[in-house]
């Protein structure tokens, strides 16, 4: 199903430097900068085009289908949170 990531993005905006949860409990927030978030716990920058990727995946049941991109537990943690998924995945 393709989805309009410009939606999406502008939620992870929103949410920026509000904690998240990544599936085995670790607790993080991120930085909106620029095309790209920097959670606090890594330094790791994830790229809006590696989120875009990986949206296209959605749902995700767990990290195996993004860990081919950059921080994958972080991906799951923010697009599968209810936040960023309302009701859309």
């Amino acid at each position: 199903m393709a989805r309009d990531f410009n939606l999406i993005w502008a939620r992870i905006k929103r949410h920026e430097g509000e904690i998240f949860a990544q599936i085995r409990g670790g607790r993080f927030c991120y930085a909106v900068e620029g095309n790209a978030i920097v959670p606090d716990r890594t330094n790791v920058v994830i790229s809006r085009k590696q989120l875009e990727e990986a949206s296209k995946l959605l749902p995700l049941g767990n990290t195996v289908p993004v860990q081919h991109l950059r921080g994958p537990s972080y991906i799951y943690a923010v697009l599968m949170d209810p936040r960023i998924r309302q009701l859309d995945w």
